[in-house]
């Protein structure tokens, strides 16, 4: 096991991985910008270096000083965490060339699957079910109208170094494919630096459902069951939850097979997700592979028993993981996450910086809280939104609903808006009650694009 790492990270996500590896005996090395010099992943790491300015651009994205960072405080590895470099293979490829291991895949892996069109071909060639889409990139509006006309419309356009819905365009009308290939290569290359666009079938009224992976270096390749993000506003996720109330046995385990074959496919390491849709039929087809630890995850931690963070630094160590003799995972019992965001549900999710004047968590049985920050902490403009994490989890769907419930209404937050009166919102909606909700349910349950 590493004796030190540094986390590349910020927010609820440094704390997590800081506190993982304190149970482990690795101390651990946080990096800030001058925004976040007084946050608790600061204060909480055994040493902090300051990498730069407020704008991410100018610190948590600058790989030279991160680097730095790790080489100068005697780290042995790095931990990106979630968004930022993550899944930015230039940055792996970074820290191997100075001597650090870096705690995920292979840069070539990151490359290989995080370019959603290589991605696809890939799955198609091992024999993952995917979505219907073009031949690789699509160079020519063109070429997309052929495609278009060929499958039928509805089809949509995504940015093949694509995430996050950006690059992403639905097309239901042959008049509009110009004007959304365009705005689509836009936004891809505005956000990626990358305008390369495909196109696919679009799958109306799909559920999101992704398998959680682990992968390490002694041939062990488990799925730790599935988790439902169908709950999304314009593809950001909102509130997810595990099992999916839409599996049984047999698909669970169908699905598990294929997020192993492809894992094997590219010779993967360490943990991932692999993302599906699941059509009205129950026919599923592969979406994309995100080649890092998941927002999401404590929903699969608290139904399967494992820590997918220790995991991570144990594979990345060298180690196998510790999980691999209880595979094939079963279900125990159903989480839910609640996305708790400082922004205003009332007036479009408008972000809401600002701070924190009061902040009590709920307690109790089946409850976990994933945040950093208290009553006094700001909420910075610069960065994304997200105050804290709550995770429920019961012995089966309706507990945790409940518990749900009782958990929303003691968790005060004031000084800014946040996104409890939403999650209030869902929990009262009864096509989520029936475990009906799919990636429309905005639309269907309150109206809302």
């Amino acid at each position: 096991m590493f004796s030190k790492i540094l986390v590349a990270n910020r927010g609820e996500v440094a704390l997590r991985i800081m506190r993982a590896a304190r149970e482990l005996g690795v101390k651990t090395v946080a990096v800030y910008s001058t925004a976040d010099k007084d946050t608790l992943p600061v204060a909480y790491a055994d040493e902090a270096v300051c990498i730069g300015p407020a704008p991410a651009g100018k610190s948590y994205l600058v790989m030279s000083n991160i680097i730095a960072a790790a080489v100068t405080t005697g780290c042995e590895a790095v931990h990106p965490g979630y968004g930022f470099l993550a899944e930015n293979a230039d940055f792996a490829r970074a820290c191997a060339d100075n001597g650090l291991v870096f705690i995920g895949p292979a840069p070539e892996c990151i490359e290989r699957m995080g370019n959603k069109a290589a991605a696809r071909e890939t799955m198609t060639a091992c024999g993952v079910p995917t979505v219907p889409g073009s031949d690789g990139v699509v160079e020519r509006v063109e070429d997309a109208r052929a495609f278009a006309d060929e499958v039928g419309y509805p089809v949509l356009i995504k940015a093949s170094a694509g995430g996050g819905g950006k690059g992403m365009r639905e097309v239901h009308d042959p008049a509009d494919l110009e004007s959304a290939y365009t705005a689509a290569k836009a936004e891809a290359a505005a956000a990626f630096g990358n305008d390369d666009v495909y196109l696919e079938k679009l799958v109306l009224r799909p559920r999101h459902i992704e398998i959680q992976v682990l992968a390490d270096d002694f041939g062990n390749h488990v799925a730790l069951c599935e988790r439902d993000c169908s709950i999304q506003r314009r593809h950001q996720k909102l509130l997810e939850e595990a099992p999916s109330p839409a599996l049984d046995d047999e698909l669970r385990a169908a699905m598990g097979e294929a997020a192993v074959k492809a894992v094997e496919a590219v010779d993967y390491r360490n943990a991932g997700t692999i993302e599906f849709l699941l059509d009205e039929s129950g026919k599923f087809y592969f979406m994309e592979m995100n080649t890092r630890v998941q927002v999401e995850h404590p929903v699969t931690e608290q139904i399967t028993g494992t820590d997918i963070i220790k995991e991570q630094l144990r594979i990345a160590s060298g180690e196998p993981m510790s999980c691999a003799d209880r595979a094939p995972f079963s279900p125990n019992g159903h989480a839910i996450e609640f996305r708790i965001n400082a922004e205003d549900p009332a007036n479009g999710f408008r972000p809401c910086p600002g701070t924190i004047t009061r902040f009590d968590v709920p307690g109790g049985p089946g409850i976990r809280v994933e945040s950093y920050v208290s009553a006094g902490s700001v909420i910075s403009p610069f960065y994304d939104s997200m105050v804290a994490k709550l995770i429920v989890w019961g012995q089966d769907r309706d507990e945790a609903l409940a518990r749900g419930r009782r958990a929303l209404d003691e968790f005060k937050i004031e000084g800014i808006a946040t996104t409890i009166p939403f999650h209030k919102r869902v929990l009262d909606a009864e096509i989520f009650q029936r475990g009906e909700a799919r990636t429309d349910f905005l639309e269907v349950a309150f109206g809302e694009e």
